[in-house]
């Protein structure tokens, strides 16, 4: 598929300085559209969506169909009259540069409870909320149900609730049903609104000509309702563990692998179903987004199965998976789709036929185009114009802290191999370092790539204490905030003239654009 030149920044809405110690769906996000289009930025990418669990991960989520409650407005329900300000500590205090989200849980899901009381008493039906009910019955119910049940028993994992429910006995389920329908139905009330104030802020994005681009996991976390409500489409033992999970082999990222832990697929199940969860999922998805980043796509032609009882991802095998009857089965039913393929890592000709087959532009990241010399497929002269290309990504060090990392701990051929991918970068990129973020942006806008994504960590020149993630470790990922103030009208205007000066503005772009100075 064919796209505009245009590029965008990487932001997830929690990173947003909202009051409540968490970005949310309220007036900074708006405001960062307001930056998005004034810079003449065309892509908003996120990444998933949905409720997180294990390590407070995006990519470990409780349903790959829901939406991460934490994420909702306060403010906004204040409008609706659902919420007063006297409900909350005014004077309660939140780091400003990271989300504390066991603090942000505390405070916050109580609010949200009480909003859902007070939506029932507002109104004793809601025509709104029974059609979001109804269009999203396909998952909206089990999940809800998944959610009630877990809270009961103190927010274990689904394999250890008491084995009838876990079995998903017709008995169980009516009575946990039946018991904890209060419950459920705030579980339901908390998705309306979220997806209400999505769709009024994707509607926002949309009028000021922003697309939003989100993230498909290849995989879903092993404690989520999509696990324990259709566990005939996991390797799964009578329990409802795994026997077989996901990860990755050693890599740039990691010497042991990356040992996710995620259930793999059944892909016979799947086939015999004609796929009909997966085409759900990509029905949903784009409900929500306008394009999606198909994270791990190499793993829909193999993927790397690790036995369960392992500690690290070294002793894996890989395995054939069903990508092209799966895509093909999406295709027939929900036409072309706008989709970028992950295709990072391990990358054979089998993987790279199989993108090309559906037409799915693929990756680069400039940060690993030092290292190898002027073949490198990540350099911007071996790009190809269907392409994504990025200064980084949310797995990444920052560009300023991939920099000035010393690179002392390692052995002294490690250290040489570092400055000898400095030097090489200075010369490729025509610049001393000491802006070496802006060398960046320049040379993603500048290639050939129709697509440009840089995160806002790197728009604002920040160290390695502004990184998002670090894979395989499990703790105090997924934190990082911008401070209010950031985004000065000096960076914005930068990134502009950029943007302009490498073709990747609209048309309408090269007049001026309103802007808003309240981020």
């Amino acid at each position: 598929m064919k796209y505009p030149r245009c590029s965008g920044i990487l932001l997830h809405p929690t990173s947003l300085p909202e009051r409540f110690g968490i970005g949310d769906l309220g007036p900074s996000a708006y405001a960062f559209v307001d930056f998005l289009a004034a810079a003449g930025q065309r892509l908003w990418q996120v990444l998933p969506l949905g409720p997180t669990g294990f390590g407070d991960s995006p990519y470990q989520v409780f349903s790959a169909f829901a939406g991460n409650p934490l994420l909702i407005s306060l403010e906004t329900l204040a409008h609706q009259g659902l919420l007063k300000t006297e409900d909350w500590d005014e004077g309660e205090e939140f780091p400003l540069d990271k989300v504390d989200y066991g603090r942000v849980i505390g405070f916050k899901l109580p609010l949200l409870r009480l909003a859902f009381k007070r939506f029932k008493t507002k109104a004793s039906s809601d025509s709104q909320f029974e059609d979001f009910c109804r269009h999203n019955s396909s998952w909206l119910q089990e999940f809800a149900l998944f959610m009630a049940i877990k809270e009961a028993h103190g927010g274990m994992s689904w394999d250890e609730w008491e084995p009838a429910i876990v079995m998903r006995q017709p008995e169980a389920l009516a009575r946990w049903t039946q018991e904890l329908a209060h419950e459920i139905e705030c579980h339901k009330f908390l998705q309306f609104t979220f997806f209400e104030q999505w769709s009024a802020l994707k509607s926002y994005c949309h009028q000021r000509a922003i697309r939003i681009m989100g993230d498909i996991p290849i995989f879903v976390s092993r404690d989520s309702a999509d696990v324990w409500s259709h566990p005939e489409l996991f390797h799964l033992d009578s329990k409802g563990r795994p026997t077989v999970v996901a990860g990755v082999p050693p890599d740039y990222f990691s010497a042991t692998g990356q040992l996710w832990g995620n259930p793999l697929y059944r892909w016979d199940t799947l086939e015999e179903s004609g796929y009909r969860w997966w085409i759900e999922r990509f029905r949903s998805t784009f409900e929500i987004v306008d394009m999606v980043r198909l994270d791990h796509f190499r793993g829909f032609e193999s993927y790397w199965e690790v036995p369960a009882l392992e500690t690290t991802a070294i002793h894996g095998r890989w395995v054939k998976a069903d990508g092209e009857r799966l895509f093909a089965a999406v295709q027939r039913e929900l036409g072309r789709l706008p989709i970028v393929a992950e295709n990072l890592g391990v990358i054979t000709p089998e993987v790279e036929a199989l993108r090309k087959r559906f037409g799915f532009p693929g990756m680069a990241v400039l940060q690993f185009a030092f290292g190898s010399g002027p073949e490198s497929e990540f350099l911007p002269h071996n790009y190809r114009r269907n392409c994504l290309v990025y200064t980084g990504t949310h797995d990444n060090d920052t560009v300023a802290g991939w920099w000035t990392g010393d690179g002392t701990q390692g052995s002294t051929r490690q250290q040489d191999a570092v400055l000898k991918e400095r030097e090489f970068a200075m010369k490729y990129l025509g610049c001393d370092g000491s802006e070496i973020h802006w060398s960046f942006i320049r040379a993603v806008m500048a290639s050939v790539a129709d697509l440009a994504i840089v995160p806002l960590q790197d728009v604002l020149g920040l160290g390695s204490e502004a990184r998002m993630n670090l894979p395989a470790r499990a703790e105090d990922n997924w934190r990082w905030r911008f401070l209010p103030g950031a985004l000065t009208e000096n960076i914005r205007e930068r990134l502009k003239e950029l943007t302009r000066l490498y073709g990747r503005l609209a048309a309408e772009d090269m007049q001026s654009v309103p802007t808003t100075d309240s981020l």
